[in-house]
């Protein structure tokens, strides 16, 4: 039985840490949910760590409706999420929104939906709530806005953004969302934030006191060489383990050892 949005409510009320990963494919889906990762995120950061582009802007609903139908197909367990693509969801288009997110729950598989931005956002979420779409937001460091934010950098170190930010999470919980990711913020805003919501934050370069934790698949198992966040830790190193599994393969190959 797959983990539902209600799980990840009662899972902050009774003080349980939330653990999330990004996924992007069959094989790496079945793997994770052996492992009990309660939700998986078909993040738009493939556009970056699988496809090679320098930001998420160029990644298609198409793209993201592929990698989630994969990831649909190798996970019986997780809640899977699919990660709105840019320029697929606004206030000032409904229908375009709801025909979009429907689209990730129907073609890809997906049981909820995330989309960035705050209070500006509520009507989408209203919109894609009333019809029976889970929708988690996402705040601070949004990086389909990188061109306005000026790159990645920590959000919410003003007085005022502070303040907005804890206004435009409520705004987000009050139109539905059953949870919101918090990127790139001060811990003690993350803390903040997370204590005056009833619905989990899940934080991403927030500290330690967000209800629970997301990385992205190919920084926490260092498969992504290109650029390493402050804020990821790297609980393997893949990256080399295949490397020197291809090395060898290319010895035994040259060498005659290969078939035996």
């Amino acid at each position: 039985m797959r983990t539902t949005t209600h799980d990840l409510l009662k899972m902050k009320q009774d003080g349980i840490r939330i653990p999330v990963l990004t996924c992007y494919d069959y094989t790496s889906a079945k793997i994770l949910d052996s492992a009990n990762i309660p939700v998986l995120l078909v993040g738009d950061s493939l556009g970056m760590v699988v496809h090679g582009h320098p930001t998420t802007l160029p990644v298609t609903l198409e793209m993201m409706l592929l990698h989630t139908a994969a990831v649909a197909r190798g996970s019986s367990k997780a809640l899977i999420i699919l990660d709105l693509p840019f320029a697929t969801y606004s206030p000032n288009d409904l229908p375009s929104s709801l025909r979009n997110a429907a689209r990730a729950l129907a073609e890809g598989g997906a049981q909820a939906v995330k989309l960035e931005g705050g209070a500006h956002m509520v009507p989408v979420v209203e919109e894609l709530t009333g019809a029976g779409i889970p929708v988690m937001g996402h705040l601070g460091l949004t990086p389909q806005s990188i061109n306005q934010l000026g790159g990645y950098k920590i959000q919410g170190k003003t007085t005022d953004a502070r303040e907005k930010m804890l206004a435009d999470a409520l705004a987000l919980e009050a139109a539905g969302a059953f949870a919101i990711v918090l990127e790139l913020i001060p811990a003690d805003l993350a803390q903040r934030i997370t204590q005056s919501l009833k619905i989990p934050t899940i934080g991403i370069g927030a500290g330690p006191h967000c209800s629970g934790q997301v990385q992205v698949f190919h920084d926490a198992f260092g498969l992504f060489e290109d650029f390493v966040p402050k804020h990821a830790k790297r609980f393997a190193t893949l990256a080399d383990t295949m490397r020197q599994a291809a090395k060898q393969y290319v010895d035994e190959v040259k060498a005659g050892k290969f078939p035996a």
